[in-house]
């Protein structure tokens, strides 16, 4: 009886995480990767503007900044785990195959920051505020993105009794053949496993908590909040790691995203202590664009000079017209004088 209302506790997987219609795959991690992505834009955005920059900038930064992030993910992804691509029995080409899961979030952070420098410079504001701007969205964004590994039935736990752990179902193809990733499930449970995606995405919004408030009540600025962004999700990633068993690159037994989990982490509180404190000036969130097409005002003090100006010139005017009339009075008086007879 307890081992039925166990099993029935039990979180079950998404029974595929492919959809056809027609020849077009509309894929589940795809779409969580966008939704991500749109979040964090918009939220941003939203958070720029409150601290003073201008409207649609975090969007017009995304245009570098994604490319280089989704760049960035894979490649570090197809580094960690090189064997599953080029060791014995791989396929290299698969490497490629960026749809069928495995982003790297170091690389993806690395570099789309990267491409947000880039982009920040050829507005010409601080990348620095806008970290601390979209550091929360971009975490909300990898939250909603741990779902698209749920769909893959993957980045899973060791095996567990616990009423929540995750059915992983056996899929297979149209053509009977074993396929975990484009398959549909067959109804049969191979195992059940610690769901470490819903363990990381939950922590990823407790830290989304956590950086709204503590940026509301300290002001923080000039980076400070997006270094504890990554010490934060450093912090979870770090036991979401101990728990995991899926196939990894290791180092000294160890996974290596346990190793990055701490190198990252210290660097983050090591910024977030040293940074300069406080936030910027809203003037500094401004793009040099906007700076060169406001018109500057005359101000009081150059009316009042040129008014000033024009007075003395009246002055002047006025000093040389009364010359001109004294010297036309003698001219006409020694006219007179002229004319008078001499006297015998």
């Amino acid at each position: 009886m307890t081992s039925t209302v166990e099993l029935l506790a039990y979180i079950p997987s998404p029974p595929q995480g492919v959809w056809y219609i027609g020849p077009v795959a509309l894929r589940a991690y795809a779409l969580c990767i966008i939704a991500g992505i749109i979040v964090a834009i918009v939220w941003g955005d939203r958070r720029w503007v409150a601290r003073g920059g201008e409207k649609g900038t975090v969007l017009d930064i995304a245009v570098w900044a994604v490319p280089f992030g989704l760049i960035g993910g894979r490649l570090y992804h197809v580094l960690t785990d090189w064997p599953q691509y080029f060791g014995e029995g791989g396929t290299p080409i698969d490497a490629l195959k960026v749809w069928n899961g495995g982003l790297g979030i170091w690389g993806a952070v690395f570099l789309g920051g990267v491409g947000a420098w880039i982009g920040c410079r050829r507005r010409g504001i601080p990348v620095a505020a806008l970290g601390d701007a979209i550091a929360p969205g971009v975490l909300l964004a990898q939250a909603i993105g741990r779902f698209g590994n749920y769909f893959n039935q993957e980045l899973y736990g060791r095996e567990t009794t616990l009423p929540w752990g995750l059915e992983i179902f056996q899929r297979v193809n149209s053509s009977g053949q074993t396929d975990a990733l484009s398959g549909v499930s067959t109804g049969v449970v191979e195992k059940v496993v610690h769901p470490t995606f819903l363990y990381e995405a939950v922590w990823n919004v407790l830290i989304v908590v956590l950086l709204v408030v503590v940026d509301r009540r300290f002001k923080i600025g000039h980076g400070r909040l997006f270094a504890l962004y990554v010490a934060g999700y450093c912090a979870g990633r770090f036991f979401v790691e101990l728990m995991r068993d899926d196939p990894a690159y290791e180092l000294a037994g160890i996974r290596v995203n346990s190793f990055t989990s701490v190198i990252v982490f210290v660097a983050a509180v090591a910024y977030f202590l040293l940074a300069k404190k406080g936030r910027e000036d809203p003037s500094e969130l401004k793009s040099k664009d906007y700076v060169e097409n406001t018109p500057v005002e005359n101000t009081p003090v150059e009316n009042t000079a040129s008014e000033a100006t024009d007075s003395d010139t009246d002055s002047d005017d006025g000093i040389a017209t009364a010359k001109v009339a004294d010297s036309t009075s003698v001219d006409a008086k020694q006219d007179v004088d002229l004319k008078k007879p001499d006297k015998p």
